[in-house]
């Protein structure tokens, strides 16, 4: 009976095929596949706005992908002492999701990039302007996924090719190696400075966008990662002579980090990643990675991971008392404190009376005998970078993704600096890397150093890892970066160093909150000291894989944070030079 059943259905459905010319288009133009979609450049426009859609998720840059490799530097320590205490302390567990959430939020920007990449072709040539600008951006977001993959996980799965995920063999990927990973961040990235315009010639349409400035910038980071510093200052002398637009550094060092047309994708920035201005946003904090809301609020929480308690910040992360000490130990031609201190620290200082907002924390006055705290269990120094500590905007941290400063991942000064170093690398020390320190600290009214004074290529390596960058660049996404490509964990007095660094003071005292801290005090039984990299283990410059991740891909293996091993001799084996620590004083 059955049978019979399912033959006569069989032939009815047979003969109501084949008796019918006109045929029904059962296609859902709302419902469309891999194989309807994206054969126009119209459509492969949307495919670029998810993929810049995607940079803007919880584990890429709105919130713990930025704010991960901020606190794992030596700038920054975890005044909450909760919820980025593993990232702070290098020794994440396997078993901690949260280090997941960048993995997790960056391959889905990487699945839209090799989808729409699918659609270019090999051959550049046969491309329009649009087309080229297309899969220029592709490229460079790609390449900018992998550069971080890679420098938070080590040896992540590489998938280049859209078929790839056709089946679940492709889909369960092994591990890449390290060289691989940069390998390919190094070609997505020189192929989109051919493709990409300049912001010159991109004009408005450049903006938030990436550019062939963006792509040369990202590229020479890349090649240094590897310190392939020839190569590196090669690409960085170009964009400096204008090969890929029109930089310069902003005259007012905080127009850098304010919202707003006026300052926002300005002549300093090479990148950024961009955030709807406060007031202009929906509602719904979207956490998650999908970010589907139609009130989706498309601000940032660093500024809530920033915020002092006590204007309704989640007190996170506080700035180190050694980078406060570096910024007073130098005052500018004019006798004044360094401006860059102003827009990275909340402190209060006399010489802040009648400079840009004045001594405020939001809008709340400080004083001398009412300094703020980030945390107030904890203490610790107020980072204003990235938020509006600075701008008056508001009087507290409206908490969650709301921030609508636009987060500049690369600006001029970083080329300069970068320029500089790998100068020093190759020639140096020399007056061209000299001259090229001197932009940027003339910007902050700062002498000009001589080169009678650095009479080693050591010596000038410490003046711009240990004291250019930090003052240009602190509380800002990448220190971690810059230590594991310097090798500082693999030499001891690299390692001491940074145990210095990292020392902080825990009180309730808010006397003490400025107070220099020294990290000998702590064998000596000061135990409110506490130095971050005290408990960094082997290995654990990266994050590990998570454990979920490894137990649903069989073929997927951890790293060395996963495995507890060290990466010194691979930092030796390639020759990289471990400069050794040098007493700027002498």
């Amino acid at each position: 009976m059955k049978l019979y059943k399912l033959s006569f259905a069989l032939l009815l459905g047979l003969g109501t095929l084949t008796s019918c010319e006109d045929k029904l288009e059962l296609t859902n133009p709302n419902q469309q596949t891999t194989g309807t979609y994206g054969f126009s450049a119209e459509d492969l426009e949307e495919n670029v706005i998810a993929a810049y859609n995607h940079i803007r998720m919880e584990g890429t840059y709105a919130r713990v992908g930025y704010t991960i490799d901020v606190c794992r530097g030596d700038e920054v320590w975890n005044s909450s002492q909760v919820w980025y205490m593993p990232f702070d302390d290098l020794d994440e567990p396997i078993t901690d999701e949260i280090g997941q959430w960048s993995w997790r939020d960056w391959y889905y920007t990487i699945n839209v990039c090799n989808f729409t990449l699918s659609r270019c072709g090999e051959d550049n040539s046969v491309l329009s302007e649009q087309m080229k600008h297309i899969k220029g951006q592709m490229l460079f977001l790609r390449g900018l996924g992998y550069y971080n993959l890679a420098g938070y996980y080590q040896n992540p799965i590489l998938i280049t090719d859209y078929n790839t995920y056709s089946t679940l063999d492709g889909l369960y990927g092994t591990n890449s190696t390290y060289d691989e990973v940069w390998d390919q961040v190094e070609k997505d990235f020189s192929e989109a400075m051919t493709l990409l315009p300049s912001r010159d010639a991109g004009g408005e349409w450049s903006k938030g966008r990436a550019t062939s400035g963006a792509a040369a910038g990202y590229y020479a980071r890349a090649l240094m990662m590897r310190h392939k510093y020839n190569e590196a200052l090669t690409v960085l002398k170009a964009i400096i002579g204008g090969q890929y637009g029109t930089y310069k550094l902003m005259a007012n060092y905080g127009d850098n980090f304010r919202e707003g047309p006026a300052y926002e994708n300005n002549d300093e920035s090479l990148f950024e990643v961009q955030y709807l201005d406060f007031g202009s946003q929906g509602t719904d904090d979207e956490w998650t990675p999908v970010n589907t809301s139609a009130n989706a609020t498309q601000g940032h929480a660093v500024e809530s991971n920033f915020g002092p308690g006590d204007c309704g910040g989640w007190a996170d992360l506080s700035a180190s008392p050694w980078l406060y000490d570096l910024f007073k130990q130098e005052r500018t031609t004019s006798g004044k404190l360094d401006p860059r201190l102003y827009w990275t620290i909340g402190t209060y200082e006399s010489d802040w009376d009648g400079f840009e907002y004045g001594n405020v924390c939001y809008t709340l006055p400080l004083t001398a005998d009412a300094p703020m705290v980030t945390n107030n269990n904890n203490g610790g120094l107020p980072i204003a970078k990235n938020t509006n500590l600075r701008t008056g905007m508001y009087d507290k941290v409206v908490t969650g993704l709301h921030c609508g400063i636009n987060l500049r991942m690369m600006r001029y000064s970083d080329v300069l600096l970068r320029a500089a170093e790998c100068e020093n690398e190759v020639n140096g020390p020399t007056q061209q890397a000299i001259d090229w320190i001197n932009q940027v600290r003339s910007r902050a009214g700062l002498a000009n150093l001589k080169l009678a004074d650095f009479g080693s290529k050591d010596k000038l390596f410490e003046q711009i890892a240990n004291v250019e960058r930090p003052k240009e660049f602190g509380c800002e996404f990448g220190r971690g970066f810059d230590l594991i490509r310097w090798g500082f964990f693999y030499s001891n007095d690299r390692l001491n160093q940074l145990k210095q660094h990292g020392t902080f003071r825990r009180t309730t005292d808010r006397s003490r909150v400025k107070e220099t801290v020294n990290y000998a005090d702590i064998a000596a039984g000061d135990t409110e000291l506490k130095s971050s990299f005290d408990t960094w283990i082997q290995g654990h410059e990266f994050l590990p894989i998570y454990q979920g991740t490894l137990n649903d891909n069989p073929n997927l293996s951890g790293n060395s944070a996963n495995n507890s091993t060290s990466n010194a001799d691979y930092f030796s084996a390639n020759g990289w030079t471990i400069h050794p620590v040098v007493d700027l004083s002498k």
